[in-house]
């Protein structure tokens, strides 16, 4: 067993497992729910990166540690106080090269969900091969509650992996959270096992890849260069919800009552000035 060297910053993000040609990454921040801040997605980036390069790695199993899978993008983690034409190019960029870290991982990839996962950690997954969740899981996707617009391929990928009706009920305003026999019975998860026996079952789905040589694939018949050009396209229209009225609003009154002031302040003050700089954008 062995592990990859990604760096002392990285490694304090997550834990990186090497063994009979599987390797494992786990997000090793429980104590914030393995939410994605800049520093959280740079180290993904940098484990993908690294696998995709390695002949010796055969397949990915992607985790967390903890309660939570993951509590998704941390935006006070993530946003700066920057002219908006800047912050809305900003946004662009970080979210493709967020969901493109998924799409590129050229090795089978199976995410083994934990328990609770919210937002990008959800669409995310559905980029893989293949999802376990753990029977602790839920799958949150509240877009439409924030005021902004589903990412992650969501828009195209959901409709085709859980029908039409279930992708309106979680991307839409009815903010549908299945639990894990519910994400099985839809079709958003492969398999489901009980928390205990979780990684070993993963281990022994990513094994048999390895003896099979099994190949990247994507679920419900996607193909990568349209999950791309969506992720694209995603992005753009996900800058734009996140410089609207509407998410600022919430967004101030989240951070407010979580007394994170100084990025809560930072939403007032582009909700503040948003009718001088809307029209520029």
């Amino acid at each position: 067993m062995n592990t990859l060297n990604l760096g002392a910053t990285s490694a304090s993000y997550l834990n990186t497992q090497l063994e009979a040609g599987v390797l494992t990454v786990t997000m090793n921040r429980p104590e914030k729910l393995n939410g994605w801040t800049m520093e959280m997605m740079l180290a993904i980036q940098a484990a993908f990166a690294a696998a995709n390069e390695r002949d010796d790695v055969k397949a990915v199993i992607f985790t967390g540690t903890g309660k939570y899978y993951s509590a998704g993008v941390n935006l006070g983690g993530t946003l700066k106080i920057m002219a908006p034409k800047k912050l809305k190019a900003l946004i662009t960029k970080n979210n493709q090269a967020l969901f493109d870290t998924f799409l590129n991982c050229s090795k089978p990839l199976l995410i083994a969900v934990n328990g609770p996962a919210i937002g990008a950690s959800v669409t995310s997954a559905t980029l893989a091969n293949y999802v376990i969740a753990s029977e602790s899981a839920t799958f949150s996707t509240p877009f439409a509650a924030l005021g902004i617009t589903p990412e992650g391929c969501s828009s195209i990928h959901f409709p085709r992996l859980i029908g039409e009706e279930n992708a309106r009920r979680m991307l839409g305003q009815e903010g549908w959270k299945p639990d894990a026999k519910e994400a099985l019975q839809a079709g958003l998860v492969q398999a489901v096992a009980p928390a205990d026996s979780l990684m070993d079952e993963a281990q022994r789905i990513a094994r048999s890849w390895v003896e099979k040589e099994e190949t990247r694939t994507f679920l419900a018949g996607s193909e990568l260069a349209n999950l791309r050009e969506t992720n694209a396209a995603e992005s753009e229209q996900l800058a734009s919800a996140f410089l609207g009225a509407k998410f600022l609003q919430a967004q101030t009154r989240f951070l407010w009552k979580k007394q994170k002031y100084v990025p809560a302040l930072m939403f007032v003050s582009l909700l503040v000035s948003r009718p001088l700089w809307a029209k520029l954008l």
